[in-house]
């Protein structure tokens, strides 16, 4: 961002050093503000949209919890029909 503010100063002087006017000078500037100003929008947004789809990943979702929790069912406890009693 640094670069940016020091070019959005920077290339009017130079303009106006090797003969452009001054008011073709101020309406560069003007669009290289524009310019900077748009991609540090689009920049920030960027970043936040990565960092939420990362915290995303880590936190599993409720239906992938919800599956891999536990045993299977019949280690759970649960008997089918055709599942026998250890006490039989």
């Amino acid at each position: 961002m640094r670069w940016a503010a020091f070019s959005c100063l920077l290339v009017p002087v130079v303009l106006v050093v090797y003969g452009t006017s001054f008011g073709g000078a101020a309406v560069a500037t003007f669009g290289l503000f524009v310019v900077t100003a748009a991609c540090l929008v689009l920049l920030r947004h960027s970043e936040r949209t990565a960092a939420r789809v990362r915290a995303e990943e880590r936190l599993p979702s409720a239906h992938r919890r919800r599956h891999s929790r536990g045993a299977p069912a019949a280690r759970r406890g649960c008997r089918t029909s055709d599942s026998a009693s250890p006490h039989d």
